[in-house]
């Protein structure tokens, strides 16, 4: 081969590697940018739907039902509630009676 037709084949070569290098790294770029800028739209739509009244605290207040004594005896015997488990009865003694009842022969 000449020296001409050498250095055609590796400049041909040079930019078949240039092409197939830039359609590798092309593959690389992704379009998360776009993305990026609208994530978490989606959350905040459905969160937005959600609420019947944005602003319902402004025009709206709440009544007052209780008052405070009232309130913290009601917190105090829900929380006693949990202190003291209930009473557990055994299944198996339904109709059974500990005491004296009726049903003896020698009081008659």
């Amino acid at each position: 081969m000449k020296l001409e037709s050498i250095v055609i084949v590796r400049r041909a070569a040079l930019i078949l590697a240039g092409v197939v290098a830039s359609a590798t790294l092309g593959g690389c770029m992704t379009s998360t940018p776009i993305w990026d800028a609208h994530f978490g739209e989606a959350v905040r739509t459905s969160a937005q739907v959600q609420v019947i009244d944005p602003h319902a605290g402004d025009h709206a207040p709440s009544p007052q039902s209780i008052d405070g004594t009232a309130a913290a005896s009601a917190m105090d015997q829900y929380d006693k509630s949990f202190t003291a488990p209930p009473v557990t009865t055994n299944a198996f003694t339904i109709g059974i009676s500990a005491g004296g009842g009726g049903g003896s022969a020698s009081g008659q």
